[in-house]
């Protein structure tokens, strides 16, 4: 068995090595498409359906532009305001809880109030263009809602990097955290519309490791190309 000074005395580069060989005795071979619980045809259909509700809107956002009256008396505008500050109000509530527990849920909770906050900061302004509480709707949405949705995108930034970090480290890629826009999802290798979003984590090789190569020797083969086009990509 290796004791802990043998392991201090190895090179960053051999404990890397050695990471990945246990974590590929672990977890030898990924698990199948189909033992997912989303499999390959429901998620080319959340993808079509997904790309059609934006060309879709793109065009329902051109009619409204068209055919929208500049002014507009609404009824319900209580219930509006109120129910959008009681949804406003729970989401706030929820990710305090969840930074408070340390759960992972406070990474959705981060960006969801960011768009509750944005979208808060838009109706008060445009809604009051022309009105006497325009100036102090203007400043809310500076100094207050837009500066509280950028600081929860950011710290869902940085929680999203600090699991991608800890994961690479306890797979022997001690590397530096690509952007978030290169990272792929996590999860088997694609077929089909999955290879629109690859599934192997990004990180780009360490010095001195052959192209392609692995630390295990078990992995399947069909798997290299997929590793070596992450790798290539981080490095861009």
């Amino acid at each position: 068995m290796i004791n802990e000074d043998e392991l201090r005395r190895m090179s960053p580069q051999e404990r890397a090595e050695l990471c990945r060989a246990l974590a590929a005795l672990d977890d030898p071979v990924p698990p199948a498409e189909s033992d997912l619980p989303a499999g390959p045809r429901r998620r080319a259909i959340a993808l079509v359906a997904t790309i059609g509700c934006c060309l879709a809107l793109a065009a329902w956002t051109g009619v409204l532009a068209v055919t929208l009256p500049r002014y507009y008396r609404s009824g319900g505008w209580r219930g509006a305001w109120v129910g959008f500050d009681v949804g406003l109000l729970v989401t706030f509530a929820i990710t305090a809880w969840a930074g408070w527990r340390h759960r992972q849920l406070v990474i959705i909770c981060l960006v969801v109030l960011a768009t509750l906050l944005c979208c808060d900061a838009w109706f008060d302004v445009t809604l009051d263009v022309r009105t006497s509480g325009f100036l102090l709707s203007l400043l809310m949405a500076l100094c207050v809602e837009l500066p509280l949705a950028a600081l929860a995108v950011f710290g869902a930034r940085r929680l999203m990097r600090l699991n991608i970090r800890t994961l690479g480290r306890f797979r022997g890629l001690p590397s530096p955290v690509p952007p978030l826009w290169q990272v792929p999802l996590y999860g088997t290798e694609s077929r089909g519309f999955r290879t629109l979003i690859p599934a192997e984590p990004c990180f780009p090789e360490l010095p001195g490791e052959p192209r392609g190569s692995t630390a295990d020797g078990g992995r399947p083969q069909e798997a290299a190309p997929a590793q070596q086009s992450h790798a290539g990509l981080s490095r861009d």
